[in-house]
């Protein structure tokens, strides 16, 4: 058995794939570095802060099916709430209830106090020693000028700043299907990864956020209807959901309205208040709630929904040293991001 040689391994992305991917190979003994383009952390778990709470913009919760996931979440205990919306209304177009108010058994769980809290402490050993690289984009993957065997990137920091990171003897995308394939085409000897990845379709998602502090008035607890979340018919929202209604949140009433796949595409280059004017007509006329809300904002995911997944939970190309994970791999939910970085982690080590 030849001796254990630890790596200097470059995570890119620090959404669920990333962070479960890095802390799986930090645990191995490896040394790494996540970069990521964001302010913070999260990905599709990030939240977005306003002066009424924050928003969990993304992802709403997840489920917990597979054995691992759920002994890696017993690293944190306490940090994760069952919340009460595991019962779930599918509405019409008028917002009337069209199925009938079926339990669901699986229960939904969220981080406290946000989505992207679970991330943040997972990650916090990495912060810690310097090893989480924010607003950092990378822009292209490269061999090492000075040792051809390993990787450098270079990136864009915060005001278009140019990096140059060296020395990586591998380097594995934690990010989107189509931004993944780019990177990889920059990349010699990489090429075959990105060719993969080519039958792999991801759809968009407007989201809306709304707060109404009125509604914190004497003899007021919540506005509209008595339930925290639904799935819609509507032609421009797939999802609402009171964020307010969250274990561990604020007690504003706040709303997060998430558009079809369909009209999301179709308004995908609209200007950010005509798509916000329109989803809140809509969100009207589902919720009945016509009060003018405090707080208006809207965030445009381009890459939010898996319409055909890769079929396997990672790529590895052990000859070039290069690797792919991410919630599509497999589908959308948070679990199965952490199943593909899991994976591909436990195949680099």
């Amino acid at each position: 058995m030849s001796p254990f040689k630890s790596k200097n391994i470059a995570v890119i992305g620090a959404g669920m794939a990333g962070i479960a991917c890095a802390r799986t190979l930090v645990q191995a003994g490896h040394q790494v570095t996540v970069f990521e383009k964001g302010a913070a952390l999260g990905g599709r778990m990030a939240v977005r802060n306003s002066p009424f709470g924050g928003f969990d913009h993304g992802v709403q919760y997840f489920t917990v099916r597979d054995a691992r996931f759920a002994r890696a979440l017993q690293t944190v205990p306490g940090l994760c709430k069952r919340w009460s919306a595991s019962t779930v209304h599918v509405l019409d177009e008028h917002g009337q209830i069209v199925d009938a108010k079926t339990p669901n058994p699986e229960a939904h769980w969220v981080p406290t106090p946000g989505m992207n809290s679970l991330l943040q402490r997972w990650a916090a050993p990495l912060q810690a020693q310097g090893r989480l690289e924010l607003q950092t984009r990378i822009s292209h993957l490269e061999r090492d000028a000075l040792k051809p065997q390993q990787w450098q990137l270079r990136g864009i920091g915060p005001g278009g700043t140019q990096h140059v990171y060296s020395g990586f003897d591998a380097v594995l995308l934690a990010i989107p299907a189509e931004p993944a394939r780019l990177l990889l085409n920059s990349a010699q000897k990489a090429d075959g990864l990105a060719q993969q990845i080519d039958r792999v379709q991801m759809a968009p998602c407007w989201t809306l956020m709304l707060a109404f502090p009125q509604a914190m008035q004497p003899g007021l607890s919540t506005l509209g209807p008595q339930w925290n979340a639904a799935r819609s018919t509507h032609h421009r929202i797939a999802w609402l959901a009171r964020e307010s209604s969250k274990p561990g949140r604020g007690a504003v009433e706040r709303w997060t309205v998430q558009a079809s796949a369909a009209w999301s595409q179709e308004h995908l280059e609209d200007d950010a208040q005509r798509v916000q004017a329109k989803l809140l007509k809509a969100f009207s006329e589902v919720t009945g709630i016509h009060a003018a809300p405090s707080h208006v904002d809207s965030r445009r995911w381009r890459y939010a929904q898996t319409s055909v997944p890769l079929g396997k939970s990672h790529l590895w190309d052990a000859r070039s040293g290069v690797g792919v994970c991410g919630d599509w791999c497999l589908g959308q939910r948070v679990e199965e991001a952490f199943i593909s970085g899991l994976e591909l982690a436990l195949t680099v080590a």
